[in-house]
């Protein structure tokens, strides 16, 4: 659905058996999630998705046949053409999770529909089909092939791959509203925004890391100190000051999200008038990190 399948790398390890099955029960967990989104919340009030999904709506919708034929004869043709550009170990999850989705669309298509007030259905539509979706990038697959499309013409483009995938699902989204009407493409509009923004939750996480720089008169107070009160490990990185030529030394770190407050606080108490950026970083790995909750 969305652009955070660009930046996929091939696998070339076994992955052992028991995090193969676990990836599995995710990545279905994952499209059953998706169908329930679409067949009780956005389908039935005509509120459709970006992508091939959005396609797949407004195919069934014009010609009457089942969504779940869409889903799967959509997408599959576009995993056989980019299978040398994605790998074999996305390109499998991916087949299992639109298998799974055709599967559980097709099977929850008679189900009553809970509500048909139509801002009701595009938030909670959204955040359901946002958890799956997220669940099954997170776990190594996706749900539509627009990622696989947009980076095939990515090569012969100047566009970045997330930019072309906003384009298709713009021009999608538009076309809802010759299909559906001007206020179902303004819903489905919200529905994708919701979708895409707990897209980025379940993936990144509640508990995001942040990057701190601190350049200090006092670094070695300030590092000792980050050390003894958030018990988080700090590198001294060596700097120079482009105007006055001075050297400096640069804290760096990595904290929660939660303990952003109290970096700040140390910061403040120890040099008021010390530089801090802070950033949020994706994702962290190795090293003596570890999250923890703050009392």
């Amino acid at each position: 659905m969305e652009h955070h399948q660009v930046s996929l790398i091939k696998q070339h390890k076994k992955l052992p058996k028991a995090e193969i099955g676990k990836r599995m029960v995710l990545i279905c967990s994952g499209a059953v999630l998706m169908a329930v989104g679409l067949e009780i919340f956005l389908v039935p009030n005509r509120i459709i998705d970006g992508g091939i999904v959005g396609i797949s709506i407004i195919l069934s919708h014009l010609t009457n046949m089942k969504l779940s034929l869409f889903l799967f004869f959509l997408n599959v043709p576009f995993l056989f053409i980019g299978y040398n550009q994605i790998g074999k170990t996305f390109a499998l999850s991916t087949l299992f999770g639109v298998i799974v989705l055709s599967i559980a669309t097709a099977l929850l298509h008679p189900v009553p529909v809970l509500t048909e007030d139509l801002l009701l259905a595009s938030v909670f539509g959204g955040i359901i089909l946002g958890i799956g979706v997220g669940l099954v990038i997170r776990y190594g697959g996706s749900l539509d092939g627009t990622e696989i499309l947009a980076i095939l013409f990515n090569k012969q483009s100047p566009f970045s791959v997330g930019e072309l995938i906003m384009f298709f699902n713009l021009f999608i989204l538009g076309s809802a509203g010759f299909v559906f009407g001007w206020d179902r493409a303004m819903y489905s509009l919200i529905a994708y925004f919701i979708a895409y923004k707990t897209i980025d939750v379940v993936v990144q996480g509640l508990d995001e890391s942040k990057s701190a720089w601190i350049i200090s008169e006092n670094p070695d107070e300030v590092g000792q100190a980050i050390l003894a009160r958030l018990g988080r490990g700090v590198t001294y990185l060596n700097g120079e000051g482009a105007y006055t030529g001075e050297g400096k030394k640069v804290i760096f770190c990595v904290i929660t999200r939660l303990e952003e407050a109290k970096l700040k606080l140390i910061v403040e108490e120890l040099d008021p008038s010390a530089f801090l950026a802070v950033a949020n970083i994706t994702e962290v790995r190795g090293g003596r990190f570890k999250k923890r909750s703050i009392h």
